[in-house]
């Protein structure tokens, strides 16, 4: 053997490799592509966290998963599922071992950026009606202009009665949209930053242009809009303090490039880990370990609220869980003993590395379009703070069942060192002591209008969390 060869042979032997998954899985492209439909679909109904949420319920109870209102006591095969708020979810199957030798999770939120209606959202303004607006989440503010946006959410008139909203889908619905300025008459704003181009407070939704017949009535313009929201849901102005509605792109989801590779939508960060993660589930089987997907809300502004990953009302979930298999309240020793022994994956998106912003990424430490579940050790910014930072130990479990299934995985960093960083639900369950590390898909142009996910990768996740909760 050549000094040649024989180099090349400890290359083999030695060194990583990052294939492209198109190379090694060519001949599962009709199941890959198949399971795009189904996320896709997904997508375009569950546009917020309460549709989404919606979506999940009836997909589990077609699977055979029933409220766990419905059961005194689980028993090892019951698929049961529980809600809070409409807005998160936990669905297991119960496992034959006892709760304190642990669960195995898969957890992602449900919530992405978006805009809100403000409480006191109706206005007239040069015979226009608007409805205010308040972002949520971070967005470069300047993509939401000048495109087709669709209203969803909850209203409760003064008699008790909710009111679901949802205008803009349908290719039937009108759409509304916030006016950018023609590049004409905009030199005054081309020297500001990009934080500053757009003013949060004329991120005005236009909604209307007709006034009511009545030219001797004041604000005719915003009377006719509200007529017509009278008539048809039966709303008045004060109503809007009794509401919960969301703006978010009116666009489908989409197949990107010739080769259809790529699916392009609104709010794959972070419904395209929940997504993966509620199929992965629906298609397991019972076992020794009890197995469970979590969504929680608010992550995208820190987690925060009842329905956020800091709040108790997931630990008060899960104890109950932990109740019913067990048959009796379990004692404070088993409880510390079920988070211990209990591994989640923290399922969110990663940035992939894009050639066209090289700059802020490190190559080596990145990960790539098409070459597998992003796998994160730690999040946060700067020197690592506001982050969990898995152990050794769990990062060598998990990689060891992604070889064991040939899940193609990389694992990455957020972006360069102290370049930005970002947090995920993880440091929150962390805190109960339960292993865990992020994972996920990553995405070209996350937290915009149109995210890019690899349709290889979207698949690749379910098949990774269907490995990770049946090991």
């Amino acid at each position: 053997m050549s000094k040649k060869e024989k180099a090349e042979e400890l290359k083999e032997k030695l060194f990583m490799k990052k294939e492209n998954c198109w190379d090694i899985q060519s001949d599962e492209k009709d199941q890959i592509f198949d399971f795009a439909e189904g996320y896709k679909h997904a997508l375009n109904i569950g546009k917020t966290e309460r549709r989404f949420i919606a979506y999940s319920v009836e997909q589990l109870e077609k699977a055979g998963f029933q409220d766990i209102s419905q059961f005194e006591k689980l028993n090892a095969g019951d698929k049961v599922y529980t809600t809070m708020h409409d807005k998160t979810l936990i669905a297991a199957i119960v496992g034959e071992e006892e709760p304190s030798k642990g669960f195995n999770m898969v957890g992602s939120h449900v919530d992405s950026p978006r805009l809100d209606l403000k409480p006191n959202p109706l206005m007239e303004e040069e015979e226009l009606v608007y409805f205010k607006t308040h972002y949520y989440g971070g967005i470069k503010k300047y993509q939401w202009l000048s495109t087709a946006l669709s209203l969803h959410g909850v209203i409760y008139l003064s008699d008790g009665k909710k009111v679901e909203i949802n205008v803009g889908d349908d290719p039937q619905d009108p759409v509304f949209t916030i006016t950018d300025l023609l590049p004409h008459l905009d030199k005054h704003l081309r020297s500001k930053k990009v934080s500053e181009f757009v003013n949060p407070e004329k991120m005005n939704l236009l909604i209307g242009s007709i006034p009511y017949p009545d030219t001797e009535v004041k604000d005719r313009f915003k009377l006719g809009i509200l007529n017509l929201l009278n008539e048809q849901y039966g709303l008045t102005e004060i109503d809007f303090n009794r509401a919960e509605i969301e703006i978010v792109p009116a666009q489908m989801a989409r197949d990107v490039g010739f080769d259809r590779s790529m699916i392009g939508a609104y709010g794959q960060d972070d419904r395209v880990c929940a997504y993966t993660s509620l199929e992965a589930l629906i298609n397991s089987k019972a076992g020794k370990r009890t197995i469970a997907i979590l969504f929680a809300d608010k992550e995208e502004i820190g987690s925060e609220g009842n329905t956020g990953a800091q709040s108790d009302i997931f630990l008060y979930q899960l104890n109950h869980l932990h109740e019913m298999i067990l048959g009796r309240e379990p004692k404070r020793r088993e409880i510390e003993e079920f988070y211990m022994n209990t591994n989640l994956l923290s399922s969110d998106v990663s940035n992939v590395f894009d050639p066209n912003y090289a700059e802020v990424s490190d190559p080596l430490n990145s990960s790539y379009l098409s070459k597998g579940i992003g796998i994160n050790k730690y999040t946060g910014a700067a020197g690592k703070s506001s982050t969990n930072d898995a152990h050794a130990e769990f990062v060598s479990y998990v990689l060891n069942i992604f070889a064991e299934h040939n899940i193609p995985y990389q694992i990455s960093e957020l972006g360069k060192v102290d370049w930005g960083g970002g947090g995920t639900i993880a440091k929150y369950f962390a805190k109960t002591g339960m292993n865990v590390i992020d994972s996920g898909v990553a995405m070209f142009a996350m937290h915009s209008c149109f995210e890019i996910t690899s349709t290889f990768d979207v698949y690749n996740a379910y098949r990774a969390f269907i490995a990770f909760l049946n090991n």
